[in-house]
């Protein structure tokens, strides 16, 4: 038994005491090394499941209430009960994910018998490394096996991506594959219509490291209509090219007949741009991993980076400051990953090389940062199992 498992169903009792815990689930967050802002889109991405979890203990009631706490004094105590009508809490409440999967079961399967469940996690908040998605994910799967319910992979990439939509976020199930399928080791190639995960080895020799910009990427509010709208804008972009889906657009056209196509200066026009160049770098970042090309995947992650700046417009200074640092501290490639707007970095270079870039943006980036723990933020990416794989 881990200690992270031992000292949660340890603690269970502090916050429901009368009987043990009879299940635990734990989903990791990700890191996408390439691929942003194009899953829901129904392209191929290119993520790696952390060794940063969402972790749950939980015990079946014999009602449908569903009681839950957090061993963090940052999230309060949420309780309802379990019914086919439920409403959303406030934007940005952790608990708005807790309904979600109790939506999404329910209208799969109906009311089932609620949980007590104590929950815990290490995936930094609001740092665009998928805390949401994790928890979403770990809880689905605590409400599915408490009611003895068993869904497949396939089924659960029907439940989640929907079951998000509850919370307002117009995603794709970039992360929950991720959550679910990660391998240790591997990087994941996710395609989509149909649904297929390959796991690819991550070459021996290759470092990743998460760097936080320190600014939080929350997706409520303001931001989370600005990140809703880059779907919308690449939308209505593919819309004015005359195709259904950007796949099919992949499959009858050339990318130089693509680049081509005509579309009024604007949104739409950087939207696509982003999406269709995004697509054929997680192609070439592929092909360079599966070859230990690793200054070709570098390049694919440097030109991501400038494509969300300046197409997407999802970054912020904080972050292009910290990507031109990590480049200045010798890393060949860097970017930021998750839905922008903040978050983290992440950072390739060689093994040998990362303790001295990671001195070296110690010294650049985080001088006078508040509150700033190297040992704490600066998250060595080591690809881990999924929910699925444990």
């Amino acid at each position: 038994m881990s200690t992270h498992r031992r000292y949660l169903e340890v603690q269970f009792h502090t916050y429901f005491p009368g009987g043990e815990p009879e299940g635990y689930v734990e989903a990791p967050g990700r890191v996408n090394l390439i691929g942003e802002h194009i899953d829901y889109h129904g392209l191929p991405v290119l993520p790696v499941a952390i060794n940063k979890k969402i972790r749950i203990a939980f015990r079946t009631r014999t009602d449908s209430r569903i009681c839950v706490r957090n061993d963090s004094n940052r999230f309060e105590p949420r309780d309802f009960d379990w019914t086919t009508e439920l409403t959303s809490l406030a934007p940005g409440d952790w608990g708005n994910y807790l309904l979600a999967a109790a939506n999404a079961i329910g209208a799969r399967c109906g009311v089932l018998q609620g949980i007590d469940a104590l929950v815990m996690g290490d995936i930094p908040v609001a740092g665009g490394l998928s805390s949401s998605s994790a928890l979403i994910t770990a809880f689905t799967l605590a409400l599915l096996r408490a009611n003895r319910i068993h869904a497949s992979f396939e089924v659960l990439m029907e439940i989640l991506p929907e079951g998000e939509q509850f919370v307002g976020t117009r995603g794709g199930g970039m992360d929950h594959a991720a959550a679910l399928a990660g391998r240790r080791g591997c990087a994941l190639e996710i395609s989509w219509n149909p649904l297929q995960i390959r796991h690819i080895q991550i070459p021996e020799g290759w470092s990743f490291l998460a760097a936080p910009s320190l600014k939080a990427a929350e997706k409520s509010a303001a931001l989370r209509e600005k990140y809703n709208s880059r779907r919308t804008a690449g939308e209505r972009a593919l819309a004015k090219v005359g195709f259904p889906s950007y796949a099919e657009l992949f499959a009858k056209h050339t990318a130089k007949e693509i680049v081509r196509m005509t579309i009024p200066d604007g949104a739409e026009r950087r939207s696509f741009t982003h999406v269709v160049g995004e697509a054929n770098r997680v192609r070439t970042a592929v092909d360079a991993m599966e070859k230990n090309n690793l200054h070709a995947f570098a390049n694919a992650m440097n030109e991501s980076h400038a494509s969300l700046r300046d197409n997407l417009q999802v970054s912020c200074p904080e972050m292009d400051h910290l990507v031109e640092c990590a480049r200045r501290a010798g890393a060949p490639g860097a970017r930021l990953t998750g839905a922008g707007f903040g978050g983290h970095a992440v950072i390739l270079a060689n093994s040998e090389d990362m303790p001295y870039i990671r001195q070296r943006l110690i010294g650049s980036f985080y001088p006078g940062k508040k509150n700033f723990d190297p040992d704490l933020h600066l998250l060595d990416v080591k690809a881990d199992n999924g929910a699925l794989e444990d």
